[in-house]
């Protein structure tokens, strides 16, 4: 070209050595000694190493068995199906166009138990002053009802929710007066402890289908020695909860209800002390035929705090034993036995079917302001029940205001809502963005905040995810390792979920 020109510039034709213009957009990572690749969807496939790396250098033989799965997922740019898949990622992320369908009211912070790990920060059972008042709890209605959530649950906690049943009372009478008003339908669940229970209020409870749900935390030593009663007396509460337990179920079937949909369902909340005797507690929920074990470690909230040097234990000894209780149920299921594993339904929902559970600390961004909200006794609205945790221990600094003050648009665009929202948008967050689990993950930025003072957390540092992943690697390993089928069949059931409720006893942290 003339002196003092610029070069010209000519596009190649050919694609350049090392050019990965041939795939799509992916994650991947190792499982075991496979490849697990992901795309945004929520779908995913495994390659042996060899042809990963075919793969990539784009020499994968197009008769390859799984090169039109390759294509379907769009990890293949050529022939990538790009509608399909912008419709698939749309149905896996419908929630974001839904608001808080989850409203927790704690109905009180009075409980007549004095649990090792409880995570409300209880009361005393003498203290009135730490109840909801029942105009409080039509106002948490009335703003509940403002979401454009087409079915709204209320979930009633505690304390032990039912040393107040005026407030129960008013949020359930109340909201089924207005909703049809609003074009929503309404479910409850309550969380409680079933010792504090009557004849009375578990009619009432029957009458208004209201869902009970409760702690079960082992055979009757393990259970009362992490569950005393606040002040102590010398019979523990075993025999209480399992009573209770029983008169509800069956009472569902004399009423004709569905046993399979109509039970109460219980939580663990797993101690050192659990760890070590996971197979007697398996053993009793299958004698309760309670068929969802929901396995669950310890929080950094309320009375764990202290005690975690007796109770607590680190990620890796949890992963350890939640392994043996998923082959353990896995098998079990295989001889015939029914039973699933909460925390491993939810993923597998994620792994195995289109749609997303909208398990609010499983999605991105987390469901803190946007899937769910948290109303203290006091009326102080919280974005999620972790928060409303962190308030009792004293930081209030989560909270987005009261209950009386507040409307739905103001509550959604409250700047702390919204800054929680970026602090769990997993494809921004490093260590995420780019990690192949992330389709299948969450974060919780009051955890991080309670763990690390940092609302974004680090990823190398957060237990989290170190959990998240441990689950996720174990159930695709699985999967991937099926050759007769026999356990994809297993898994495959712990998806399918007929409608009884959409969340109960299904929030994050569960009974306190």
């Amino acid at each position: 070209p003339p002196t003092g020109s610029a070069p010209s510039r000519r596009v190649s034709e050919q694609r350049p050595a090392g050019s990965l213009d041939h795939l799509g957009f992916f994650r991947f990572g190792r499982v075991g000694d496979r490849v697990v690749l992901t795309n945004d969807a929520g779908e995913w496939l495994t390659l042996d190493e060899p042809d990963f790396a075919a793969l990539i250098a784009g020499t994968l033989d197009p008769g390859h068995p799984r090169h039109p799965d390759l294509q379907r997922l769009g990890i293949l740019r050529d022939g990538a199906p790009v509608d399909e898949l912008a419709e698939r990622v749309a149905r896996k992320k419908r929630y974001l166009g839904l608001g808080p369908h989850l409203h927790v009211l704690v109905t009180t912070r009075r409980c007549n138990q004095s649990c090792s790990y409880c995570h409300a920060s209880r009361t005393t059972a003498a203290d009135p002053a730490a109840d909801m008042s029942p105009e409080t709890a039509r106002a948490a209605v009335d703003l509940a009802l403002q979401s454009n959530a087409g079915t709204i649950v209320f979930e009633f906690q505690g304390g032990e929710p039912t040393l107040n049943m005026a407030a129960i009372e008013a949020t359930v009478s109340h909201a089924r007066r207005v909703a049809p008003d609003r074009g929503k339908q309404v479910e409850f669940a309550l969380v409680s402890n079933l010792t504090a229970m009557d004849e009375d209020k578990a009619r009432w409870l029957l009458d208004h289908d209201v869902q009970v749900c409760t702690s079960l935390d082992g055979p009757r030593d393990l259970h009362d020695g992490q569950r005393r009663w606040f002040p102590d007396r010398p019979v523990g509460a075993f025999d209480t909860v399992i009573h209770w337990i029983s008169w509800f179920n069956q009472r569902y079937v004399e009423m004709g209800r569905d046993p399979e949909l109509w039970h109460v369902d219980a939580l663990l909340t797993t101690t050192r002390q659990t760890l070590r005797r996971w197979r007697e507690v398996v053993d009793l929920y299958r004698s309760l035929r309670i068929r969802n074990l929901h396995l669950r470690p310890l929080n950094p909230y309320g009375f764990a705090v202290a005690a975690w040097r007796r109770i607590g234990y680190d990620v890796d000894e949890f992963l350890a034993v939640y392994e043996q209780v998923l082959d353990h149920i896995i098998q079990l299921n295989l001889d015939g036995h029914e039973m699933i594993e909460g925390q491993a339904a939810l993923v597998l929902t994620k792994l195995l079917t289109p749609d997303d559970p909208n398990y609010v600390d499983l999605r991105s961004p987390c469901g803190a302001g946007f899937g769910q909200l948290a109303t203290a006794p006091d009326g102080a609205v919280h974005p999620c029940d972790e928060a409303r945790m962190l308030t009792a221990m004293g930081d209030d600094r989560f909270i987005l205001g009261a209950v009386d003050d507040l409307d739905m648009r103001q509550t959604l665009g409250h700047p702390t809502v919204r800054a929680m929202a970026v602090a769990s948008l997993l494809d921004t967050l490093p260590g995420c963005a780019d990690c192949w689990n992330l389709p299948f993950c969450g974060v919780c930025p009051v955890h991080s905040w309670r763990t690390q003072s940092d609302l974004f957390g680090q990823r190398p540092r957060s237990s989290l995810c170190r959990l998240n992943m441990g689950i996720s690697r174990m159930l695709i390993d699985r999967l991937d390792r099926d050759a007769n089928g026999d356990v994809h069949r297993v898994l495959h059931r712990w998806t399918l979920r007929r409608p009884r409720s959409a969340e109960s006893c299904l929030s994050p942290t569960g009974p306190p």
